[in-house]
């Protein structure tokens, strides 16, 4: 069993070989560049000028011979877009500065700085209008340079046995309206304002239409996966109201998931949302959601098993494979392979789950844990 049947088999939800790994097919499931290169030192391979796939995260594009050593099972493919492409880093004192194609000035501290943050949005209102919108110079998430040599990379994908994921190629349509006018602003205007809310969720699914019927009409036939990922929840509950997520955003993120569906029908849709995110699973399985990811099993109503047997038979879990908040960075190796085999348990039976970690692996993680999560994952990933 090859890792794409491997990979497939488990979208199924029937029991391959062993559970299928991810590390880095997605900017959500990946690693930063600091954790990846201990990880490298450890695992006896050369010293390399890392490759980014983020620069705003500083994630490492994972090399041919980590993912054979091992044994990643997908591929992911990465759009041309504001976090790995055209990156020109400017000197602004105390900090890098760099100005993306959005607009939006992001900041990373030359003192100790992981990866950037922004630093100020490009319409900074609390009460967007048809003429700000009208306006603004978007970029063109239709171009098909974005995509360009991305067919070639996933025929290379297939041809060696892997799955293929297909990166959207920016946040998705609640956070990133929050990036282009700041988070307190959108939450008042969604609040009070709800009609100037709906015309930036209205641009933000029209950029994104041009970006997937560009994105799909070249590359749905070769991708196994493609991605969205929209926060909605906190560590105790939801950053808006279950109410307001149907009335605002759920029909606009159902629109795009059914022209995914239309133009990549074999493809399983990806949905990455951290934290609470419980009393609107109901809904993403509505929209057409077939993966969820991470599974954020310390966030409130997130028990693994209790998401497994409610919701096993509808999803396929992706992640929650160990806690990255504090057990991966702070616990022991034998702490870190008792969480892999707890989380394993709840979540592999029956098929339909892909084993990464609770979203990214970051700078502070010893290479000692990761390698002792990876060795969990051989001794209880068997089926």
């Amino acid at each position: 069993m090859n890792s794409r049947e491997r990979v497939l088999t488990t979208f199924d939800h029937q029991e391959p070989d062993r559970i299928p790994f991810d590390l880095g097919s997605v900017q959500v499931t990946g690693i930063h560049e600091i954790a990846y290169r201990n990880l490298r030192r450890v695992l006896g391979l050369p010293e390399t000028a890392v490759p980014l796939c983020d620069t705003i995260q500083q994630l490492a594009a994972v090399e041919d011979d980590v993912v054979e050593r091992l044994g990643i099972d997908l591929r992911g493919l990465y759009p041309l877009n504001s976090h790995n492409w055209d990156i020109v880093e400017e000197d602004g004192g105390d900090n890098w500065v760099y100005r993306d194609e959005w607009g939006i000035t992001h900041h990373r501290p030359k003192d100790g700085g992981l990866y950037y943050g922004i630093a100020q949005v490009p319409l900074p209102t609390l009460s967007i209008t048809a003429n700000d919108i009208a306006h603004h110079p978007w970029p063109d998430m239709g171009a098909t340079w974005r995509v360009d040599g991305l067919r070639e990379q996933a025929q290379q994908y297939r041809a060696a046995g892997y799955a293929v994921v297909l990166k959207d190629a920016f946040a998705g349509i609640f956070e990133f309206a929050q990036r282009v006018v700041g988070m307190e602003n959108l939450l008042m205007m969604m609040s009070m304002e709800a009609k100037a809310a709906g015309l930036l969720f209205d641009k933000m699914l029209a950029l994104k239409v041009d970006y997937w019927q560009t994105a799909l009409t070249e590359l749905g036939d070769v991708v196994d996966v493609v991605t969205y990922a929209d926060d909605y929840g906190t560590q105790i509950s939801q950053l808006i109201s279950p109410a307001m997520f149907r009335k605002q955003i759920k029909p606009r993120v159902a629109q795009l998931f059914a022209l995914q569906a239309k133009l990549a029908p074999h493809a399983k849709r990806f949905f990455h949302s951290d934290g609470n995110i419980r009393p609107l699973i109901p809904d993403f399985i509505e929209m057409g959601v077939d993966i969820l990811n991470p599974v954020q099993g310390t966030a409130v109503g997130m028990e693994p098993a209790e998401l497994k047997r409610q919701y096993g038979q509808d999803l396929i879990f992706w992640g929650g494979g160990v806690d990255t908040q504090g057990v991966l960075p702070s616990g022991t190796p034998q702490e870190v392979k008792d969480d892999v085999r707890r989380n394993i348990e709840a979540l592999a039976p029956g098929g339909g789950y892909i084993f990464n970690t609770v979203h990214n692996i970051q700078a502070d993680v010893p290479p000692e844990n990761i390698l002792a999560m990876w060795e969990a994952l051989q001794e209880y990933g068997a089926y």
